[in-house]
């Protein structure tokens, strides 16, 4: 197994989803790898966990990245995080994404929850995304 392509992965994605034009007019750039301190108010996306297995092959090492990207709003209803969570999905999905260490074999939605926090008035999608990769 290879860890080695993790940094490089997570920073493909965040590229990609602050680059699509449609995903950050909806949240107004509030597209996040790491979620500033404070109370954030509105709808935004940001890179949640990643659980990872070792998927190596005659090829090369290799690993599947189970990568989940949360949608969190304070909006009432699920209707705009659901546009939202859409605009994620199709950011990611079928897009040519470069890292700079190792290849991307493939990038599949995987599943979502979707759900309100407890004790708030927040809900919240987490996507997730199944990646494989090659460490070159």
């Amino acid at each position: 197994m290879s860890y080695g392509v993790s940094a490089a992965l997570q920073q493909a994605i965040y590229q990609r989803l602050t680059a699509d034009v449609e995903l950050s007019a909806l949240v107004s750039g509030a597209i996040y790898d790491a979620v500033p301190a404070g109370i954030i108010t509105g709808t935004y996306v940001s890179l949640g966990p990643e659980d990872v297995r070792e998927r190596s092959d005659m090829t090369g090492h290799g690993a599947v990245h189970e990568v989940t990207i949360n949608v969190i709003t304070d909006a009432a209803g699920f209707q705009g995080a659901k546009r939202v969570a859409a605009a994620v999905s199709d950011a990611l999905l079928d897009a040519p994404m470069t890292l700079e260490r190792g290849t991307l074999v493939y990038l599949n939605f995987h599943r979502a929850r979707a759900r309100r926090v407890e004790d708030a008035d927040v809900r919240r999608i987490d996507l997730k995304f199944r990646a494989r990769v090659q460490d070159d």
